[in-house]
């Protein structure tokens, strides 16, 4: 892609990269932890911890030294979606946000403003402990998805509604079955998914959520719900599929299907999956996939292989979470938190190096124009869109992406504070970022 070179020079004067910040939920996680337990390999979202130093930080830039050039706006059925699932998690522990203007404001007035057309909530079944601890992470059951969901509605954006179907976490490392399911067959699974997925999408409908999509699975790469087979997760997809469409025609809504895979960097396992898909006729519409640059490699990977799954299947895609990091300020002091209890983030340097942009504002808006390019020249127009993982996710002490109950019911020995705030589309203290506004203003290249 070409690079402006007035963007190039702000990029030299501010790049300078640090060790990733680290954040954690406190030593009640250490004691809540059993002793001695191997800690989970690491996930797409929580990396272990590091021992170097941090660099010398680099000169953060401000609104004004950030490149942005007026375009026109996109067309109205390009996907520009957010999630902010651990929205009112954060407000909860005492988070602000502000507009453009320097005041105050709802963060979805605030996305609505930026161009913003869909809001994705994931939705855990329990994820709550016996004694009702939240698992943290935003403690997303039912009853947040329609909260935040009404408050998407109210500012007119549609939402999407990310079906884990599990308690807490699901990604290519964890797929546990809900605490209710378990002990089920496959079989079983599947009425009990159909059941759940009819039971909460009528009663998110009937709040007055505006639903667009809905996702079955949350990076379903190998397996859901517990179940690994293939025959078994293609069963559960098409469970949830059928509950939805069912939904759908009962309320006279249109709302589509996604599936949602990740390692996009893998041709081979990436067809694979879409392979299943149509070998059990699995109804869905559209194909998500996950890309972080500093896990799935570069743009020009991500163009191919989006194009190479479009020309195969003929299905709409979508890249379903996405996120490049403004900074590596530590953001210690706004979680509060000493250095023994905070977990090592995900941009540390051996991660970092991996990227093509530097991990500043400039380089952040960079990397944004370009995907967004990207993705909206897929072939056939199969591209429609994105969803940028969790924009408002700022540090703030007591929202983590863990607690001590779900230390415990994972087996894993944290800790478990903020492990995402550098790859927000807010600063640390609520402010937005310029690439908000390349989102609103993003014209592709022709």
């Amino acid at each position: 892609m070409k690079r402006n070179s007035k963007r190039l020079v702000a990029v030299l004067l501010s790049a300078g990269l640090c060790a990733g910040a680290l954040s954690g939920c406190g030593a009640e996680s250490a004691a809540t932890a059993e002793a001695g337990t191997e800690a989970q390999p690491e996930t797409e979202h929580e990396v272990t911890q590091t021992t170097e130093e941090p660099a010398e930080a680099e000169a953060e830039e401000e609104w004004s030294d950030v490149f942005v050039e007026p375009v026109a706006g996109i067309s109205d059925d390009f996907i520009r979606g957010m999630d902010a699932s651990a929205v009112l998690s954060v407000e909860k522990s005492g988070a602000k946000y502000y507009g453009y203007d320097g005041k105050e404001q709802d963060v979805f007035e605030t996305l609505a403003e930026s161009g913003v057309n869909y809001i994705r909530l994931r939705v855990w079944n329990d994820p709550y402990d016996e004694n009702g601890n939240g698992y943290g992470g935003g403690d997303n059951d039912v009853a947040t998805a329609i909260e935040l969901g009404k408050r998407a509605t109210q500012y007119g954006m549609k939402v999407n509604i990310d079906f884990h179907y599990s308690d807490f976490w699901a990604d290519p490392k964890r797929q546990h079955a809900p605490k209710a399911w378990e002990g089920m067959s496959a079989d079983e699974k599947a009425d009990a998914l159909y059941d759940f997925t009819k039971e909460s999408l009528t009663q998110i409908l009937d709040a007055g959520v505006d639903v667009g999509m809905v996702q079955v699975g949350n990076e379903i790469n190998n397996g859901m719900s517990g179940e690994t087979d293939v025959p078994a997760v293609m069963g559960l997809l098409s469970a949830g599929s059928r509950a939805v469409r069912e939904i759908a025609d009962s309320y006279g809504k249109d709302i589509r299907i996604v599936l949602h895979y990740t390692n996009i960097e893998d041709n081979e396992e990436v067809d694979t999956m879409a392979a299943n898909l149509k070998e059990y006729g699995v109804d869905y519409d559209i194909f998500g996939l996950s890309y972080y640059p500093f896990w799935h490699g570069s743009l020009q990977m991500l163009n191919d292989n989006m194009n190479d799954i479009a020309e195969r299947y003929g299905k709409d895609l979508v890249i379903a979470e996405v996120s490049m990091g403004y900074t590596m300020e530590d953001y210690k002091n706004y979680e509060k938190l000493s250095d023994e209890e905070r977990k090592g983030y995900a941009t540390r340097p051996a991660l970092v190096e991996k990227i093509e942009y530097p991990m500043t504002k400039q380089g952040q808006y960079d990397f944004m124009e370009d995907f967004l390019n990207r993705i909206s020249h897929i072939k056939g127009g199969k591209g429609k869109g994105f969803f940028y993982w969790e924009p408002a996710w700022i540090p703030v002490p007591g929202s983590g992406w863990a607690t001590p109950a779900s230390l415990k019911y994972m087996n894993d020995p944290g800790p478990c504070g903020n492990e995402w705030a550098n790859q927000a589309l807010f600063d640390y203290d609520g402010n937005a970022l310029p690439t908000l506004s390349l989102i609103r203003d993003f014209k592709p290249e022709v």
